[in-house]
């Protein structure tokens, strides 16, 4: 079986030369076409919240707003890791 497909290859070079190049645009052609990405997003997913208590001091937000969004968060199935930040910002304009 190996020698007769030799044997047809070697007497119709032509043939295979372009049967090989046809495969090779076609490759090409689905590679740039190909929906995935390179390099696949690996960060997991993140949920950010932010609260606007302008009559309160960093301390108070803490204690007050983040701290009881912590508790409530931290029983959540699949929860890998959780961060917080309490800062005061001026939002009176």
């Amino acid at each position: 079986m190996l020698n007769r497909i030799l044997e047809f290859s070697l007497r119709q070079r032509a043939t295979v030369v372009l049967a090989t190049a046809v495969l090779v645009a076609l490759g090409i052609w689905s590679a740039v076409r190909l929906p995935i990405d390179a390099v696949p997003d690996i960060t997991s997913p993140q949920v950010q919240i932010n609260t606007a208590v302008a009559a309160l001091a960093p301390e108070e937000i803490e204690k007050l707003v983040t701290l009881p969004i912590e508790s409530e968060m931290a029983g959540l199935p699949g929860m890998v890791e959780l961060r917080s930040l309490s800062n005061h910002d001026d939002i009176s304009g």
